[in-house]
């Protein structure tokens, strides 16, 4: 199993263009059942180089208390992960700033029925530092540049 990080946005730009060896992005959609917390029409599957979401920062569902940050040296990173992750939240930052709409969500990609997401991150793009993003797995990422981010997880009705 891998994690999967999957977009949407209503802005209609190619993001194929900007693929490089580190991430790709690509219409063709796993078929993942966590596609359904996706809000906008365009949707885009983030593939590291190992061809899942694995090669991008990400904290397990029980750490994201711990937020965003930067690198740590008691949390070994791979220099190629740092740089991919850097690439996609460059890209996002992009699309927002333009005026787009962007989600995602980053789950672990096994299961035939959608897991219940463990909570919503709203990610103010005009404050968070490109080397301090990481995913979250089993969470929704909502971006945009609301002077009122917060950066902690707020929980789904219903979710365990």
């Amino acid at each position: 199993m891998c994690y999967m990080t999957l977009l949407s946005t209503d802005s209609t730009e190619d993001l194929e263009l900007g693929n490089s060896s580190l991430v790709r992005f690509s219409r063709e959609m796993p078929g993942l059942p966590g596609e359904i917390y996706l809000e906008h029409t365009n949707k885009w599957f983030i593939a590291s180089r190992h061809g899942c979401s694995c090669g991008f920062r990400h904290l397990y569902g029980e750490s994201v208390d711990l937020g965003f940050g930067e690198r740590e040296a008691w949390y070994p990173e791979e220099a190629e992960d740092l740089e991919a992750t850097l690439q996609v939240i460059a890209t996002i930052r992009r699309l927002v700033t333009s005026g787009a709409k962007v989600d995602c969500v980053d789950a672990w990609g096994h299961g035939k029925e959608a897991t219940e997401l463990s909570g919503t991150v709203r990610v103010n793009v005009a404050t968070l530092g490109d080397g301090s993003f990481r995913f979250f797995e089993n969470h929704r990422f909502v971006f945009g540049v609301e002077p009122d981010n917060s950066l902690k997880p707020t929980p789904v009705p219903g979710a365990a």
